[in-house]
């Protein structure tokens, strides 16, 4: 289940980085997690600012990116981590995840604010699953509310909201499957992970920040 106490308190600010940007201290480096198929390896993308940018979306639009966070939903500690995926192809809202291995951390990734805030509540409010918003709008729900991983449902009633949430899914633009989005916050597995303490470079098993000036 989602705790909602945890969950509720995470989702009113879960956009990925909220730092002013055209200061000269966002200079630098931001490490990005780059997707690439099938989904299983994701790669360490570091982006090197010469030139400050002005705002968010121009900045991702030039590297392809996209938001994503991972929130701790068991209730016990309430950490939010923050970080950016590159090549995912999501535009137009965003997608939302409980079954993200090995914690099983709630984990949406999107391109902008208000649909990652509406993914959230509304896996909060099912008590998990996985859920696609496009265009502002709910547009898939598969609700998994035995744990956030099983559903109470029968396998063809399953089998046909699955079905309707790839079709949603594709259409979203998202470059991995199902599968293998659920495989990001997974930290045994190269190279760069999200977790809900933040960016670990599985590799040399160690932290990473988002930005380093």
């Amino acid at each position: 289940m989602v705790t909602r106490t945890a969950v509720g308190k995470a989702s009113t600010s879960i956009i990925a980085y909220r730092a002013p940007l055209g200061a000269a201290a966002q200079l630098g480096t931001l490490h990005a997690i780059c997707c690439a198929l099938p989904g299983i390896v994701s790669y360490h993308s570091p982006i090197r600012l010469d030139v400050a940018p002005t705002d968010w979306p121009s900045l991702c639009a030039e590297h392809h990116l996209c938001y994503v966070a991972v929130l701790e939903r068991h209730g016990k500690n309430g950490n939010v981590a923050r970080g950016v995926l590159q090549d995912f192809g999501l535009r137009g809202g965003a997608v939302a995840s409980t079954v993200g291995h090995d914690s099983h951390n709630l984990l949406v990734a999107g391109d902008d604010e208000p649909s990652m805030r509406l993914a959230v509540e509304t896996l909060r409010d099912c008590q998990g699953g996985v859920c696609v918003v496009r265009a502002g709008k709910l547009a898939a729900l598969v609700r998994l509310p035995v744990a956030g991983l099983l559903s109470d449902e029968r396998a063809p009633a399953v089998a046909a909201v699955m079905a309707a949430l790839k079709v949603e899914w594709t259409a979203l633009g998202c470059t991995l499957p199902f599968m293998g989005f659920n495989l990001i916050p997974l930290s045994v597995i190269p190279e760069l992970r999200l977790t809900d303490r933040g960016l670990v470079l599985v590799n040399e098993m160690r932290a990473l920040p988002l930005w380093k000036n």
